[in-house]
Formats: C-alpha cells, sequence, structure tokens
C-alpha cells in the first residue's frame, strides 16, 4: 500500500509532501513508513510505526492519511516506473 499526498499553496509558499506505505520486515512485522518535507528539496523526515498485523498497518495508514487530507494535502496518482 502506497499513498501520496501533496499541498501546494503560493499564496502562503507551501509545496509539501506526505508519503505513507505499508510493508512487512524481515522479522514478520509489519510497519507504516511516514515520508514528509518540502517537494524539490534534498532530505525530508521520516518516520517508521511497527504493528503485528497488517490490518493493523493499514488502518493506521489510513487514519494518517484523513488527517492528512483534513489539513489541505490531495492524493496524488503515484506512477510506478519499471526501469530506473
Amino acid at each position: 500500500m502506497l499513498i501520496r499526498l501533496e499541498k501546494i499553496n503560493p499564496g502562503r509558499r507551501q509545496r509539501r509532501f506526505y508519503v505513507l506505505y505499508v510493508t512487512q520486515t524481515l522479522f514478520g512485522e509489519w510497519c507504516v513508513i511516514h515520508e514528509w518535507g518540502r517537494i524539490g528539496s534534498k532530505g525530508g523526515q521520516r518516520r517508521v510505526d511497527y504493528l503485528e498485523t497488517e490490518g493493523a498497518a493499514r488502518a493506521v495508514c489510513e487514519e494518517w492519511k484523513a488527517v492528512k487530507l483534513r489539513s489541505g494535502y490531495a492524493p496524488i496518482p503515484v506512477q510506478l516506473t519499471l526501469f530506473g
């Protein structure tokens, strides 16, 4: 599961992104990875939440998505490249 959100407001000079994805670790735990920062800048922030089940991880991901949508972010379709 991969969700990319962006918030662009030229009047307030905001160009931000927020990415959420669910993955499984080598030890069988599930995690939600949050990455955010300013669009076009190097670096950013990252946070990892570890959970025991995939369902719990997906629920946390959906909760964060709802929070970010309420604060002005919009979902962006994610295009995966085959070669790159």
